[in-house]
């Protein structure tokens, strides 16, 4: 994953696309941060070590959230001119994203995943909402997932 970002850094140079390579840039950043976070080097890896594919699409999401929330508070704030910046590098972010499910292929996940899981205690429902954002999370939004258990378990 780092390795195509260095090359889509290198296209958009080459390209002169100014916009999308300050995107492309601050995803390498936010790789660089990640690689030195405290959490990481704690759990036994150093800083030269290369992130993981996973580890990137935890960094690119936190990125996307990031952006949708801008978004949000822009257009609240009446700010469309700002919004419009911020989905425009959500675009660009989403591209190094695996295809996200559709609404209906999301609810048949979720049901997938709590017929898996059998009998659901009631007082357990946050827990077993947990367990299915985490099945889930790298093709869809957890928010997404998230209305979607809370729909279904009703």
């Amino acid at each position: 994953m780092q390795e195509q970002i260095k090359a889509a850094m290198k296209a958009a140079m080459i390209a002169k696309e100014m916009d999308k390579l300050q995107v492309i840039r601050s995803i390498s950043a936010a790789f660089t941060n990640e690689m030195v976070s405290e959490a990481r080097i704690a759990s036994g890896k150093t800083a030269q070590d290369p992130l993981s594919d996973e580890e990137c699409l935890k960094v690119i999401k936190k990125l996307v959230k990031q952006r949708k929330d801008s978004i949000e508070q822009f257009v609240n704030g009446g700010r469309e001119d700002l919004a419009e910046t911020e989905k425009y590098e959500l675009s660009v972010l989403e591209t190094f994203l695996p295809a996200q499910l559709t609404r209906e292929q999301l609810t048949e996940a979720v049901k997938a995943e709590i017929a898996k899981l059998g009998e659901i205690d009631p007082n357990k429902k946050p827990q077993t909402i947990g367990q299915i954002i985490k099945a889930l999370s790298s093709n869809a939004d957890g928010k997404d997932i998230k209305e979607v258990a809370e729909e279904l378990l009703k």
